[in-house]
This record gives C-alpha cells, sequence and structure tokens, in this order.
C-alpha cells in the first residue's frame, strides 16, 4: 500500500514539473550550468538605479538557447583561468515597465510600447568578467552607468579597460550573442525577436524548480 502511495505521489510531481513555468516557458537557471557563473543581482537589491527592488531574490533565468550559448561561454573563459559574473537575465515584463516609466531612454531601456523588451525574452544577459578569484577585471565603468562612456565603442579608455572589453565581446560574439552598441555588458542571443516575451514572476519560477525535488520516504 505505501508502494502505491509513494507511486502516486511521485506521478503528480512528475507532472506537475512537466507543467512548471520553467519548462513551460524553456527557461534555465544560471545556477544549474555545469560551471555556473557568479552571480551579481543588483535588481534584487535597492543598490541600482531605480533604487528600488525589483526582484524578489537574485536569481538569474534564461531561456535555455541562451543558457547553452552562455555556458559554452564559461567553457572558454575557464581555459584562461576566468568566467563570467551575471548582473541580469530574464525579466518580466512588468518590471521592463517599471524601469523605463522611470527612464524613457531608449538607449538604456527598452521601451516595451516598441519591442516589449530585450531582456523580456530570456535571451538578453548583462554579464562582465571575472579572475579566478572572482574579482571583476577593469571595464571602465560601473554596470548600468548610462553615459557614453559605457558604449562598447567609446575610445577615451586605457588600453587595459579596451582590451578587456574586446576580450568579453568576442567571445560573447564567438558564442552567437550580439553586442549591445550602449552598453558594454548587455548582449542578445542572436535572433531575439524571433522569441515570445513573458511576464512571468521570479518567485513563480523559483518555485517551480522546487516540482521537480526527489520524494523522501
Amino acid at each position: 500500500m505505501k508502494f502505491v502511495a509513494r507511486a502516486l505521489v511521485v506521478s503528480v510531481v512528475v507532472a506537475l514539473a512537466s507543467c512548471s513555468p520553467l519548462r513551460r516557458h524553456r527557461l534555465v537557471d544560471v545556477e544549474t550550468l555545469p560551471r555556473p557563473p557568479k552571480l551579481d543581482v543588483h535588481y534584487a537589491t535597492t543598490e541600482n538605479f531605480t533604487h528600488q527592488r525589483l526582484y524578489p531574490r537574485a536569481k538569474v533565468f534564461l531561456h535555455q538557447d541562451a543558457a547553452r550559448a552562455l555556458a559554452a561561454v564559461q567553457t572558454d573563459l575557464a581555459r584562461d583561468g576566468l568566467r563570467l559574473k551575471v548582473f541580469d537575465g530574464y525579466r518580466p515584463l512588468s518590471v521592463q515597465q517599471r524601469m523605463w516609466d522611470l527612464i524613457r531612454d531608449e538607449r538604456y531601456v527598452s521601451n516595451p510600447a516598441v519591442n516589449r523588451g530585450r531582456h523580456t525574452r530570456g535571451t538578453a544577459v548583462d554579464v562582465t568578467l571575472v579572475d579566478s578569484r572572482g574579482r571583476e577585471l577593469p571595464m571602465g565603468t560601473n554596470y548600468d552607468d548610462f553615459s557614453e562612456k559605457a558604449h562598447p565603442g567609446f575610445a577615451g579608455l586605457p588600453e587595459r579597460v579596451k582590451r578587456n572589453r574586446a576580450r568579453l565581446a568576442e567571445v560573447m560574439t564567438r558564442h552567437g550573442f550580439e553586442v549591445y552598441p550602449y552598453e558594454w555588458w548587455h548582449f542578445d542571443l542572436k535572433n531575439w525577436k524571433r522569441y515570445p516575451v513573458l511576464d512571468v514572476g521570479i518567485d513563480e519560477l523559483a518555485a517551480g524548480q522546487k516540482l521537480a525535488a526527489p520524494v523522501d520516504d
């Protein structure tokens, strides 16, 4: 009888997991990648340009295609003792709207009325390079610096910074991402407009992960 009850519970869990938001929308938690990147999710704190906590927890999700490409980047960088630090990935459409309402500058925040956002598809990722100790390589500005100095092609930077930006851009583009012209940290998976826009909450996605947890006796 116990075996039957357990089998029933397991079948229910499997069924729920199969329809979880993560699987339904083909999103992946980047911390589950073979070489997980370091995370620094500013939008899960008030330490960001909005001075508001926009995400309920420090989690980064990407569409499985973008996650696969990011994993390839990590493997590539590991050969040189480097890895990525990720600031942001998938962003719910409702959060994108809140950001746009504050900034209204399409260079730095996508207008949801125009393309409904880039991060909202799970195909955009904000990253930098860190060394084997997790220390950021100099990139000339902080994350979310809304100035010309943050543009990838800005010329008035030390040579070391230019090399670091070029190294980041080169490895990301080699594995299927495109450089965003106004932010050195932002990269879009090629053909990103083909992917659907989502407005699924971060907490809902995180809860979906638990559905697939093993059932104890």
